[in-house]
């Protein structure tokens, strides 16, 4: 069973592949954000491991819950689950320029790309806990093909 990462150059540039096959007005499978609103939610969502976001503290119940999710992710390799809840500062509920995010989001995977190159990434998440490099790649590449495959690329 293949763990895809975002730290394999291979499964990178399929991320990158499918972001560039995202077309203005691709209509969602499932949840309520548009495709513009899908990607800027992602862009937000790697800025986490990039520092930029800082997620707010959650309680202990919570956290337990995110870190047998993301046991439970690793083990079996499942996907994320459709409708989800998420932290309010992740959250897109306005309109917003499908190109600006397009470029955007690339943008941030790329600077993604660069911290993990650095040996950057923080070790621990709010909701997941103790987060090791390999954690950040496989769960932001889980979360990506998540909403990638919501709009059907």
């Amino acid at each position: 069973m293949v763990k895809k990462s975002l730290h394999n150059p291979v499964f990178f540039d399929e991320i990158i592949n499918r972001i560039h096959n995202l077309q203005q007005h691709s209509k969602p499978r499932w949840g309520k954000m548009n495709v513009c609103q899908m990607m800027r939610h992602c862009n937000h969502v790697l800025q986490v491991p990039l520092r930029k976001i800082e997620l707010p503290e959650i309680n202990r119940l919570f956290t337990a819950i995110g870190i047998i999710t993301k046991w439970e992710i690793q083990v079996f390799n499942n996907g994320i689950p459709r409708n989800m809840p998420t932290f309010q500062k992740l959250i897109i509920n306005f309109e917003c320029d499908f190109e600006e995010e397009k470029e955007s989001l690339l943008r941030t995977l790329e600077e993604y790309r660069v911290c993990f190159k650095n040996e950057n990434l923080p070790d621990h998440h709010v909701l997941f806990g103790k987060m090791k490099s390999k954690d950040w790649g496989f769960l932001e590449y889980k979360h990506l093909h998540h909403h990638l495959k919501q709009f059907s690329v």
